[in-house]
């Protein structure tokens, strides 16, 4: 058939997807319009998934009624707030998250200055000390986790304190 020059038919299985496009790509090619976080593609004004894979899909999105309405909405507020993927909020560490770590650092290390068995962390008159006056007091784990999490840190800590001393 080919010496004729008739070529055969296309095939039909083949999809019309785009295999190697990222979502960063799509950003790139829309601009502001979208952000990519954690592999995934989100529009920016309406806090919604897209598909990256389709760009038809991505151009339907953002000619329909309900993202030029958002986006007005959107346009008007002045946050700009944009959309995060779990994983990528739970890495994430607030100043409580800090300040909760440093509370347990500090009450470890005065419960081994003092001689305090870490046991007495256990006491119900303790934690409702803990809880009532200290401020994050009531974050403060069970004796065992500060034995097996939080310990092991001041140790560390400490030997190189004295370390550097020398």
């Amino acid at each position: 058939m080919e010496r004729f020059g008739v070529k055969s038919a296309p095939s039909r299985n083949r999809s019309k997807t785009a295999l190697y496009v990222t979502p960063q790509d799509r950003v790139t090619e829309f601009g502001s319009e979208l952000h990519e976080d954690g592999g995934k593609l989100f529009c920016t004004s309406c806090n919604v998934v897209l598909n990256h894979v389709r760009k038809s899909a991505i151009n339907d999105h953002l000619k329909s009624k309900t993202h030029t309405k958002r986006k007005a909405e959107f346009e008007e507020q002045n946050v700009r707030k944009k959309q995060r993927t779990l994983t990528a909020s739970l890495q994430c560490n607030s100043t409580a998250q800090t300040e909760k770590n440093s509370v347990i650092q500090d009450f470890v290390k005065m419960c081994l200055e003092a001689n305090i068995p870490l046991e007495k962390a256990d006491h119900p008159s303790v934690r409702a000390f803990l809880s009532r006056y200290v401020k994050n007091g009531g974050s403060i784990p069970k004796s065992d986790q500060l034995r097996k999490a939080y310990l092991p840190d001041g140790y560390d800590n400490e030997n190189q304190l004295i370390n550097t001393e020398d």
